[in-house]
This record gives structure tokens, C-alpha cells and sequence, in this order.
């Protein structure tokens, strides 16, 4: 899958720098006009599934918006967004790459403010963005990492949707991604993991929050994708096998997975869809 050049050693990891590079589009996806007219923004949306997730949404007429972070990511979201730029359709406005540390409530809310006075209002919230780092015992998580993954994984996820709400009418759909993670356990990746159940958690309730409003909320649990997340996590011998543990015996990538996001983002395709997940995984079997 992987060889030793690819391993980075800072988060975020850049798509920009990967060998292979992850596959956000295919030849055999056919855009069919599933969210014409919608606008969408999509956290974490410069590279790995964010990406695939916002090339999809365009080809299928959406107008979107996706974040970054801040000093880190430059590169890959300008290329992101020349992409987007082509994808989209005619009536779609023009991209928007906002640079951020949704870490923060006040930062999430200019976020939103951003997007509402360039298109209006807020049709689709993916909150995408997440980071992790492996730890082989809980004594080596400390309160700083556990605070900074939580602020990014999950607290992002509160402050975006408490401030998009306001812009989001009947129709209007929340897709949040967790991880097999949050299903199977990972004793390397604790923190990470318990964000990812607190995703699955969070999405459940604000489903029934929000059901009465017409607002639907779902998930999507990725299993082992080829991202940046990856080479900036694992050592060599992980990268080189990751994917392999599962039944499909190899790593998927962001463009399997996008699908699944455009599915639930639809109300034509998923009007009976709230409060569930989607696994996309390679064939592992979990409870969901």
C-alpha cells in the first residue's frame, strides 16, 4: 500500500505529499443533479474525504464550502479548490476555502457567518474534520492531547451545528462522520475513539432533536481509508498494511466513500434516513 517515504510526522497530514495519492474522483461515478440548488459545508474539506465528499457534491450541483486548517494546509486547499472550480455546475457559485482551528466556538461561528453572507444560508453540514494520535496507554494521554482531540473531533461538531442551525430550514440535512472505531474499539487510538463514539452518541440525539424541524441527521463510519490522517498516524509497518485487516483485504479510498454522503445529503434518496450510519468499511461487521 505504502512504502517508508510516506510516512509524515506532523498532523495534518498533506495529500499534496502522498504516494500513492488517495482517489477523490472516478470515471465511473455518474452525477445525476442530487443537490442542484444546495449549498454545502464541508469541515476538513481539503483533502481525504472531505475532498471526495466536496468534488461529489459539486458534480451533483451543489454550491460548496469547506474548511482547513489554518498555516497547515494551504497547498492542498488550493488544489482542492481549483478542483471544485471545474466540477462544478453552471448555476453553482464558486467555491469558498475557509482557514480555521474549529477547535473554538467563536471560530466556528465565523465560519458560518462566512458562508451565510456569501450564499445565504446552509443546506448540507458535513462536520468532516477530526486528527489522531497513536498512544499504546492511557498514562500517555495527557489533559492537552485529550483537550485538543476533543475540541477538534467533537466539540467542533456542538459549534458548528449550534451556529448553522440558525441558517438551516426543512430539508436541510446534518451528516456527521464517526469511525469503525466507535464500533470495534482501538486500544492505540483511545482518545480518537472515544470521540468517534461521542459522534455516534451525538448524532443519535440530535436526530430526535431535530426530527420535528425536518431536519435530518446521520453518520458515516469509514473504515480503513487511504487519507493523510494515515501517514501522519501510523509508523511505516502500519502504513504498509493498513487496509489489510479487513475481509475486502485492503484500504478503501475517499471516493468510496463519498457516495455515501451524497446518498444521505438527498432527500430524495434518504427522505426516511435519521438518526443511522452508514459503513462503508471493507467488510467488517459491526453492531450498528
Amino acid at each position: 500500500m505504502a512504502s517508508e517515504r510516506e510516512k509524515q510526522h506532523a498532523q495534518p497530514g498533506k495529500e499534496h505529499v502522498m504516494d500513492p495519492t488517495p482517489q477523490f474522483s472516478s470515471s465511473d461515478y455518474k452525477p445525476s443533479d442530487k443537490l442542484r440548488g444546495k449549498v454545502a459545508l464541508i469541515t476538513g474539506g481539503d483533502s481525504g474525504i472531505g475532498r471526495a465528499v466536496g468534488y461529489c457534491f459539486a458534480l451533483e450541483g451543489a454550491t460548496v464550502a469547506f474548511t482547513y486548517v489554518k498555516g497547515q494546509e494551504e497547498k492542498d486547499a488550493q488544489e482542492t479548490l481549483q478542483m471544485l472550480k471545474e466540477a462544478k455546475v453552471s448555476e453553482a457559485k464558486d467555491p469558498m476555502a475557509i482557514p480555521t482551528d474549529l477547535g473554538f466556538d467563536e471560530n466556528c461561528k465565523r465560519v458560518v457567518d462566512e458562508v451565510v453572507n456569501a450564499f445565504g444560508r446552509i443546506d448540507v453540514l458535513i462536520n468532516n474534520a477530526a486528527e489522531q494520535y497513536e498512544r499504546s496507554s492511557i498514562e500517555e494521554i495527557d489533559e492537552s492531547r485529550l483537550e485538543r482531540v476533543f475540541r477538534t473531533n467533537i466539540f467542533s461538531y456542538f459549534f458548528l451545528t449550534r451556529h448553522a442551525l440558525k441558517h438551516m430550514k426543512e430539508g436541510s440535512s446534518i451528516i456527521n462522520t464517526t469511525s469503525v472505531n466507535a464500533y470495534k474499539g482501538n486500544a492505540s487510538l483511545l482518545d480518537y475513539t472515544a470521540t468517534k463514539g461521542a459522534i455516534v452518541a451525538f448524532t443519535r440525539g440530535l436526530a430526535l432533536q431535530l426530527a420535528e424541524k425536518g431536519i435530518r441527521v446521520n453518520g458515516v463510519a469509514p473504515g480503513p481509508i487511504w487519507t493523510p490522517l494515515i501517514p501522519a498516524s501510523f509508523d511505516e509497518e502500519k502504513i504498509k498494511n493498513f487496509g489489510s485487516e479487513v475481509p475486502m483485504k485492503r484500504a478503501g479510498q475517499p471516493i468510496e466513500v463519498a457516495p455515501s454522503y451524497v446518498f444521505l445529503a438527498c432527500n430524495h434518496c434518504s427522505s426516511y434516513f435519521t438518526g443511522q450510519v452508514l459503513h462503508p468499511n471493507g467488510g467488517a461487521i459491526v453492531n450498528a
